[in-house]
């Protein structure tokens, strides 16, 4: 039988005059994978900082095994909740052993003059912090990189180090907020097959991400977050059929969309249009050839007069000459 780890009771977050996060109600079991998805702007990420005391909710509660969180983020994982962030928040110039063992504060329990001194009991929780830390790095893959910068690491080891971090504080419930943003497919796999190796621990895990298919494939129950509030909640077939999650995604016909009458006119219209153009390009046509014909009759016209005027002028002259012999006669 499964028990609730994380139940959260009517969870409302406002920002002033903007409600972010609306009378949430939400459970997460043990051994459970659960999925929250929801357009850009929904309130996902909100609502996990409501979870971890990175916000305090304006109204509701927020309860880990029976007992209600603290607002404070350190207690939050003292208590036993882990998250990742959905933009990387890794120790650049730290290296990636080092990153894991930061991890590790909330389980360790010695204080500032032991680690000054640096006794026995120190040198003791230090490799056994040291030896767990190796283990993750193993666990998630990365246990040959474990001397190297965490910033010189590809994109997708940079993510699962935070989850090798996440993991060192001994969480009953992970929360990974879009683990596989920029990845690609190789990557996402290898991800999933992480994420289910996590849950075989024992640890429940509560995953943002906006990859459908990777959502579907990973999760026992799926919740749809719309505009801060919570839509629908259930198996990947139920949430993936209903209709109100499409229209979230996709968008809803606005009111008075053209129907079957008014889209049938508009192609009438256009099929006139198209006629209409068609006669109008025929009559331009004809205009033109009625406009070459013309042109070609004035050039012949023009040619005919130059004709009659060139046998005028030649009879002209002919006329001349022979009056100027009839003088020359004469005068002899």
């Amino acid at each position: 039988m499964t028990t609730p780890v994380l139940k959260a009771r009517d969870v409302t977050m406002r920002f002033g005059g903007l409600t972010a996060v609306r009378s949430v109600d939400f459970t997460v079991n043990s051994g459970e994978i659960v999925g929250l998805i929801g357009p850009n702007g929904a309130g996902k990420t909100t609502f996990f900082n409501c979870l971890t005391g990175l916000y305090v909710p304006t109204e509701g509660t927020v309860a880990y095994q029976g007992k209600v969180l603290p607002p404070k983020p350190h207690l939050v994982t003292q208590a036993g909740i882990a998250r990742t962030f959905q933009n990387i928040r890794l120790f650049a110039n730290m290296t990636v052993l080092e990153n894991v063992l930061v991890g590790r504060h909330t389980r360790t329990k010695e204080g500032l003059w032991s680690a000054l001194l640096r006794g026995p009991g120190f040198r003791k929780a230090e490799r056994e912090s040291e030896a767990r830390a190796l283990e993750l790095l193993e666990f998630v893959g990365l246990a040959d990189k474990r001397e190297h910068l965490a910033r010189n690491l590809p994109y997708g080891e940079q993510r699962k180090l935070e989850i090798a971090r996440a993991l060192a504080s001994e969480p009953g419930l992970l929360l990974l907020d879009e683990p596989t943003a920029g990845m690609n497919p190789q990557e996402t796999r290898t991800t999933e097959e992480l994420v289910f190796a996590i849950r075989d621990m024992g640890i429940a895990v509560l995953v943002i991400e906006h990859d459908m298919r990777f959502i579907f494939n990973l999760c026992d129950r799926v919740a749809v977050l719309v505009q801060g509030e919570k839509l629908i909640e259930g198996t990947s077939e139920v949430v993936q059929a209903d209709e109100r999650v499409i229209a979230a995604y996709l968008g809803e016909p606005f009111e008075g969309e053209p129907g079957a009458a008014e889209a049938a006119e508009v192609e009438a219209a256009e099929a006139g249009a198209t006629a209409a153009g068609t006669v109008d390009t025929a009559g331009t046509v004809d205009t033109a050839k009625a406009a070459a014909t013309g042109t070609a009759e004035a050039d012949t016209a023009r040619a005919g007069t130059a004709e009659v005027e060139a046998t005028e002028a030649g009879a002209a002259e002919v006329e001349a000459a022979g009056s100027a012999d009839s003088t020359e006669g004469e005068t002899q």
